[in-house]
């Protein structure tokens, strides 16, 4: 561990059940919760009745034939997703959270692949949810958190499910609080961001998270004093595990954000006091308050400020708040601490913050880890840097090259028990006790680590979205009319996303004999946009294709006929640069 750094003292939790019993002992009264209704007005939910609610919620569960199934969430970000996860593992099933984002026919596969017999949802995903059940016959039940009143046998009413546990659990039913729990069983099984074809069904257990809560808790001091509220989906294991289950078993109060466009809203209302983010909404905040300053002709001094202040604040002289109390006071006014994952932040954006007053702290980690594998502490920090490894878990360096880059590789009880239905899959990644992660990096000498790059292709949005080019591929080579296709990602500068590029070799020999002649350029172009347009319509927001180019030959090629990604996006770095001259003009 670092210089000078000690652990926090943590209590031993053996799975989820366990946390949430042994939490609502420890906090009882004290506020779980601050959950908003429909009439906008605020109710308090103690640690007592959450662990209450998910015990009625289970009960009845186990009472409408759910023992033992899988069972999907997909909703935003609300405190009855939080009852659902923990009434489906803590003794009903098996968890399958799902991204709401994604396009219908993926939602149908993710179903049909884990073979859900029930899904939890909100209202806006209700009709969805129905035309996929259509035509799924596993999927037995749809349970909506908005209706008042089930509509038939197959629809059902949350509310009604929760009265209808508490009875059975008051008049003696212990079938869901007594159950056992296999702290090493996949009880959570959670897909990548890959389409259907490529994403993979992760299997955690009990064990898996409840040692990364244990292990990130020795290193993030929080206590009931703390409120945090809630930003990133949490059908991502970063969100799940890290700002919702480990909050819950630190005493925290958790709050919900409305949707990326009410957060400076929500962040006055609640005035939290930390937050778990993502490097966009970041670099986000960064850049308005330096446009704000541009405007106000008050860089200079603004420059000035964060100098001075990051000077005293190393002399162990905090002026950081008084200094820069206007923008602590538009973020709430309380925040004191942020947690980035899912992407690299820029370093100067967080030492800009840091200066501030805003601690970040920013880790690395991956769904196959449960997530968080290593974090900065507040008292050790590199801030190019993913942080020390976690307590308890060993990082190391497979094959290292004359630069100590090598794959990043992992060891410990957070790793996954394996790819779900996905024996190849899983033997690639978990050999000798180790799971290797796929992507490259390095370690110095203070035990930090360095994330330099994805071992393989996949593009990694500031969003912390993961795309992996094979799918939009997948997508274009569908066409007739496009023979093949190479998918990349172009950074256009610090403060805009990620543009997902494309080199495209057309078809001739079917564009002429659909169209009797060879197109000229200005029609074989018309003609490939309009694919790359039908492509993009079955594609989610985030992996759209922005740019695309026409190649005449073909890529070059291995022996077993895959394209030779590296080589081809050596060359395309060039292209790469051009795109972002072309974006800095106006042209797309």
């Amino acid at each position: 561990m670092g210089k000078g750094s000690k652990l926090y003292e943590v209590r031993n939790i053996t799975d989820l059940r366990d946390m949430v019993r042994q939490s609502a002992e420890i906090y009882g009264d004290l506020d779980a919760f601050l959950v908003k209704s429909s009439n906008r007005s605020i109710r308090n939910v103690n640690f007592r009745q959450f662990s209450n609610d998910i015990n009625y919620l289970g009960t009845a569960l186990c009472d409408i034939g759910l023992k033992g199934s899988m069972i999907g969430i997909m909703s935003e970000n609300r405190y009855e997703w939080c009852v659902s996860y923990l009434a489906i593992v803590n003794g009903t099933g098996i968890v399958v959270p799902l991204d709401k984002e994604l396009p219908e026919n993926e939602i149908s596969s993710l179903l049909e692949r884990s073979e859900a017999s029930a899904v939890f949802c909100s209202e806006a995903y209700l009709d969805v949810l129905l035309r996929a059940k259509a035509n799924l016959p596993t999927l037995k039940k749809i349970i909506c958190f908005d209706l008042k009143k089930s509509e038939n046998d197959e629809v059902l009413s949350f509310n009604e499910l929760m009265t209808r546990g508490k009875e059975l659990l008051n008049n003696g039913n212990k079938t869901f609080v007594d159950a056992h729990i296999d702290v090493d069983a996949m009880n959570m099984l959670i897909f990548t961001s890959g389409t259907t074809e490529q994403s993979k069904g992760v299997m955690l257990s009990h064990k898996n998270i409840a040692s990364d809560i244990m292990a990130v808790s020795k290193l993030l001091y929080a206590d009931n004093s703390d409120l945090i509220m809630s930003i990133l989906p949490l059908h991502h294991t970063y969100e799940c595990t890290a700002g919702f289950l480990t909050m819950v078993y630190l005493g925290v109060t958790i709050c919900f954000c409305e949707g990326l466009r009410h957060i400076t809203n929500n962040l006055q209302e609640y005035k939290p006091t930390m937050i778990m983010s993502v490097p966009l909404i970041l670099e986000n905040v960064y850049t308005k308050i330096i446009k704000k300053a541009q405007k106000e002709k008050r860089l200079t001094a603004l420059k000035f400020g964060l100098f001075i202040s990051h000077l005293l604040f190393k002399l162990n002289i905090d002026v950081r708040r008084q200094l820069f109390k206007e923008v602590m006071d538009n973020l709430g006014g309380n925040l004191r601490l942020i947690i980035s994952g899912a992407a690299a932040l820029n370093p100067k954006v967080s030492k800009a913050l840091r200066a501030m007053g805003l601690n970040i702290m920013q880790g690395y980690g991956l769904t196959e880890c449960s997530p968080i594998v290593s974090v900065n502490r507040l008292d050790f920090y590199r801030d190019s840097s993913a942080g020390q490894p976690l307590p308890g878990i060993e990082v190391a360096i497979h094959n290292p090259g004359p630069d100590g880059i090598g794959e990043i590789k992992i060891r410990g009880p957070i790793t996954m028990l394996g790819y779900y239905k996905n024996p190849e899959a899983t033997s690639a990644v978990l050999r000798d006790g180790w799971l290797y992660t796929g992507d490259n990096g390095y370690i110095d000498n203070n035990n930090f680590l360095y994330i330099s790059g994805r071992k393989k292709n996949v593009i990694v949005t500031k969003n912390g979205k993961n795309i992996f080019p094979e799918d939009v591929e997948l997508y274009l080579n569908k066409s007739e009319y496009i023979k093949e296709s190479l998918v990349y990602g172009v950074d256009l500068d610090n403060e805009s996303d990620t543009i997902v590029c494309a080199k495209i070799v057309p078809n001739m020999e079917v564009i002429v004999e659909k169209f009797g002649q060879v197109p000229v350029p200005d029609e074989l172009y018309r003609l490939i946009k309009q694919e790359v347009q039908k492509a993009n319509k079955k594609l989610s927001s985030y992996k759209k294709i922005k740019h695309f180019e026409i190649r005449e030959g073909e890529f070059e090629k291995t022996t077993t006929k895959k394209i030779k990604r590296h080589a081809e996006l050596i060359s395309l770095k060039t292209l790469g640069d051009m795109i972002k001259v072309f974006s800095k003009n106006g042209k797309h």
